[in-house]
């Protein structure tokens, strides 16, 4: 019996000594949850394009630009219209994106915006503005990551900021185009679920034997 409580008394020096810097665990159990809070947060960036790659069926009719007030039931709608684009816009290039963009207001309707594509193969002084755009209709403020600078472009390039209600149409942007994005979220979201459940298992106290 005496053996016994001699094997499992702790050794008083053993106690007083100080606990062990396990600098490297810290930084582990840091860059796991920092990596699980950014998973998130784009996952939330890229909830717009998700909700508008299930929708379906065909385009929905709006008419001229230049009388289109949308309401916030029009967010994310696949829409189809015809307008007149202002002669001046703004000019852009995304990274590892060979194409150009240019973001243009609708001439009589300043609330309103559309971004279009311009093909590598032509030169921008070259290019033609359509009058027939079918795209995403989206809130400028809640276009998602990929429009996320644009309100301050915006602002530096006209000298202030876009009004509050202001709406962008992504020109050639339609639903099956959009399909990575949820692709892309489901994956962010089993990264972000392995390392909470990392950190859950690295932080819980050991058992006793």
């Amino acid at each position: 019996m005496e053996s016994v409580e001699a094997a499992t008394r702790i050794d008083p020096e053993l106690e007083a000594l100080p606990e062990p810097r396990r600098p490297w665990r810290r930084m582990t159990l840091g860059t796991m949850a920092l990596t699980a809070l950014l998973s998130l947060g784009v996952v939330l960036q890229l909830a717009p394009l998700v909700t508008y790659a299930a929708r379906g069926g065909s385009p929905v009719e709006l008419g001229p630009l230049t009388g289109v007030q949308p309401g916030q039931k029009a967010a994310g709608t696949w829409v189809h219209a015809t307008g007149v684009l202002a002669s001046r816009g703004l000019e852009y290039q995304r990274p590892l994106d060979p194409d150009r963009y240019r973001l243009v207001p609708v001439e009589g309707n300043p609330r309103l915006w559309v971004e279009l594509r311009i093909p590598k193969e032509i030169e921008p002084e070259h290019y033609v503005a359509p009058n027939s755009f079918v795209g995403r209709l989206t809130p400028l403020a809640r276009a998602g990551i990929r429009h996320g600078a644009l309100p301050d472009a915006i602002t530096e390039a006209t000298g202030k900021p876009p009004p509050g209600d202001s709406w962008l149409l992504v020109d050639g942007e339609s639903p099956a185009t959009t399909r990575w994005a949820a692709a892309l979220s489901a994956l962010l979201l089993l990264f972000a679920a392995f390392n909470l459940w990392g950190l859950v298992h690295l932080l819980r106290p050991a058992r006793e034997a």
